[in-house]
């Protein structure tokens, strides 16, 4: 069998998530932080600090359990190498809801 050439692609991915327990969310957000191996001698600011950014901003926190990584596990011959995961609160952008938008 002949060998090929590896071919970049994009995936596209958006998710409609009703969040019922905003707390739920920002908790465990929060307590996955602290749990984190994390240098925070490197970082900008510290442990408590980022965990108190992160409980008030319930959409930096249910975008930090989405893992582009995981997306493909399982798919043979395929390497997840970059991903960027974002949350907004209300209704998707036309372009981005299914069916709607320029496809090829």
């Amino acid at each position: 069998m002949e060998r090929t050439q590896p071919v970049m692609m994009q995936v596209y991915c958006r998710v409609e998530v009703v969040v019922h327990d905003p707390e739920a969310v920002t908790d465990l957000a929060a307590r996955e932080l602290r749990e984190a191996d994390i240098d925070w001698s490197k970082e900008e600011d510290d442990m408590e600090s980022a965990v108190a950014e992160l409980k008030a901003n319930l959409r930096q926190s249910l975008a930090s359990f989405a893992n582009p990584h995981n997306l493909l596990d399982g798919v043979p011959g395929v390497e997840v190498r970059a991903g960027f995961v974002w949350a907004e609160q209300g209704e998707g952008h036309p372009r981005f809801r299914p069916g709607f938008g320029d496809t090829p």
